[in-house]
This record gives C-alpha cells, structure tokens and sequence, in this order.
C-alpha cells in the first residue's frame, strides 16, 4: 500500500490524490475484536460500521468502540473509516460528536439522497477540524448511494462538497426501496451502476460497487464475485464494498492494475509530459493519435495502482 500523509491541508477536490480503495471491509462497530483483526487484512479501507451492524440497543455501545480502536489500534496504511448512520436521523449526529475526536480518515454516509444531507456533516466536520485544530478538509467523505432519490439525485450530491472522494451503490437496499427482485444478474440496479460510475467520472470522484452478500467458500461463488468485480472495474468502478475478509484478495486483484497497464501508462504519461516541454499537442505513441482523454485514463491507472 502507498502511504498518503494524513498532514496534507485540503482546500479542494482537485488538489486532493484520491487513494487506492480496491477493497473496502466492513466491520461491526461493537466488535473490537473483529476491528483488531481488520487491521492485520489486506484491506485498503476499514469501515467500522455504526449503521447496520449495530443493533438498536449498541449503538451507544458501538460508537464507543470505534473511538477506541481509531485512538488505539495501529492500522498501518489502511484507511480508517466510520459508517455513521442517517444524518437526517436520531443517530447521526452523535455518530459524529463520539467519533470524531479521534480523527478517523473519513465517514461513509449512508442514505444519502440530496446534497443537504452532505453539506450538513460536511459543516460538523469544519467546526471539529477548526476546533482541534486540523487541517481544514483533512476528513474525507464518501456518499452511499441506497435509494431511487439518491440515484436521481447524483449530480446534486457530487457537487455537494469537496470533502467528497467517492460515490458507493448500496445496490441491496437500492433494490427493495425500488421493489426490485435481487438477482445475481443485476439487470434490475444496471441502471443505476451506470449513473453512478457515469457521475463518478464527471466530477472526478471514485465509483465503489456494492458488497457480495453471498458468504459461501465455494470456489463457484467465488469465481461469480470475481465476474463480478470484472464486470464492474470494466464499467468504470475503482473498487468494491466487502463483509467477509476471504472477498478482500479477489477484489485487491481484480482492481489493481497489470504490471503492463502500470508500464503503459507510465510511458504514456512520460511521453505527454516530454511532448509538452516541447511545446507540442496531441502525438502519436505506438501508431496511435494521443489527446487528453487517454492522458487522464492513464492517470487513473496509475491512481488505482497507488502510483498517482
């Protein structure tokens, strides 16, 4: 894993290197045990969960828990992350105030459906960075996408803040709120994988596919995760949401890049960079036309590969 300075003050989106998130594990919030064990994962991100993970009656218990492990536990490079519950309902705010003390990387916002309900945590996270002190935008924000509003309302919430890194589709609760049958096809939140990664790519943001909730070890569940996470980095997505820790080493391969895609696009980008000290424009590399669009695909290679 690439370290990314956690010191870096952020003023705005396009200054901010989006890290690696080819696998982004979620663990219960109350369960310091399972967060310790997360931490020895081959996980890019840990998501210590607030929200579904923590039954009514430990809730309390699970922020807790969470402002614990994020004081106390060495995650090494791994991002550490705090799904908190709905801003907009009775939980969501003291998420925040037990939390953020102990300065996790970001927040996952589930339920997000308008801008507002980004704008508002974005708001709570400047008044504890200018209380405690740290860099303004030092707290990341990444938007679950979990409901038809939420779909429709995609470009409104990309452009809520600049805290915002990535877009993730809850695509289980995307379907019941819908009246949609889950299928393993998922022609009936194709739709919506398509606006998000579409969005995601407009505005620069990361584009994260929903978890695989089918728990079974056998190999032909397995290789259907793996179609899965091919499937979707071919759309366009940068990584995947994951429960169980035997998902991580399937979706870390599948979304990092080739050794040859890493040398390509390295040598592309070398290439550009010596044609513009040239004075030059487009060119040609290898019999093919070079313009902007490929320089930046290139650029996101080598963002997935930690290399941007």
């Amino acid at each position: 894993m690439t370290p990314f300075p956690r010191e870096k003050p952020m003023t705005n989106r396009s200054d901010y290197p989006l890290r690696p998130r080819r696998s982004l594990l979620f663990m219960p919030g109350n369960d310091m045990r399972k967060i310790r064990k997360a931490t020895t994962l081959p996980a890019d991100s840990i998501i210590m969960d607030l929200e579904d993970a923590a039954a009514l009656n430990r809730k309390i218990e699970a922020r807790t828990t969470v402002a614990e492990a994020l004081a106390t536990l060495d995650f090494g490079l791994r991002e550490r992350l705090v799904r908190m519950n709905p801003i907009d309902g009775i939980w969501g705010r003291d998420d925040l105030a037990a939390t953020v003390i102990a300065h996790p990387d970001g927040y996952v916002v589930p339920k997000v459906e308008k801008a507002l309900h980004l704008t508002i945590v974005s708001k709570l996270l400047d008044d504890a960075e200018a209380l405690y002190q740290w860099p303004s935008g030092s707290i990341r924000l990444l938007a679950m996408i979990e409901t038809a509003r939420g779909v429709l309302n995609l470009r409104e919430i990309a452009e809520a803040t600049s805290r915002l890194d990535a877009l993730i589709l809850g695509a289980e609760d995307l379907a019941g709120d819908m009246g949609a049958t889950r299928t393993i096809e998922g022609a009936e939140v194709f739709y919506a994988r398509s606006a998000l990664v579409t969005t995601a790519a407009a505005y620069r943001l990361q584009a994260l596919d929903s978890v695989f909730i089918d728990l079974d070890a056998d190999p032909a569940v397995l290789e259907r995760l793996a179609r899965e996470c091919r499937m979707v980095s071919r759309m366009g997505y940068t990584g995947k949401t994951l429960i169980h820790p035997r998902h991580l080493d399937i979706a870390n391969q599948v979304f990092r890049p080739s050794a040859e895609e890493i040398t390509q696009a390295q040598r592309l980008i070398q290439v550009f960079d010596d044609q513009q000290a040239a004075g030059a424009g487009a060119f040609e590399l290898d019999g093919k036309m070079v313009d902007m669009p490929m320089v930046r695909a290139a650029q996101r290679v080598l963002a997935r590969a930690g290399l941007g």
